[in-house]
């Protein structure tokens, strides 16, 4: 559940997670702090010119909060990103450019770091990531 608080004249959505979600919210910053952050940036902004190949042909780690486009996919293929790595097809590279966590994290944190992810949006793109989710939820063993 979402609420608008004001804060300073400015208008600051603040998340408010029933007693059951603040753990999982919690574990879900963690993991994030621990595997992603270092990429992805401590507050999901991304690397420099992520929209930009590097020297490498290769396209830094993207945003994930609201300038980015993570919002733009569903449950089920932040998952499958998450669990197997990504290599962006526009590469010039074949390598992984992030790596899979498939092994290192269980179902549920990879869930619990995605819904972390989901945060960092606007309650318009929040909207739009909950339709495109809605025929691909995340797979059952995730759920």
């Amino acid at each position: 559940m979402r609420r608008l608080a004001l804060c300073c004249g400015f208008a600051v959505a603040a998340a408010t997670a029933s007693a059951g979600d603040a753990p999982r919210m919690d574990a879900g910053r963690r993991i994030y702090a621990a595997q992603c952050a270092a990429c992805h940036g401590a507050r999901g902004e991304g690397q420099p010119a992520w929209d930009r190949p590097d020297a490498a042909g290769e396209l830094p780690a993207p945003p994930h909060d609201r300038q980015g486009h993570t919002w733009k996919h569903s449950d089920a293929m932040l998952y499958r990103i998450v669990k197997n790595g990504w290599r962006d097809p526009f590469n010039k590279t074949q390598r992984l450019t992030m790596p899979g966590f498939g092994r290192a994290l269980s179902p549920q944190e990879m869930r619990d770091v995605i819904e972390y992810l989901k945060t960092m949006w606007t309650p318009e793109q929040k909207a739009f990531q909950k339709q495109e989710s809605r025929h691909a939820p995340f797979p059952p063993e995730a759920r």
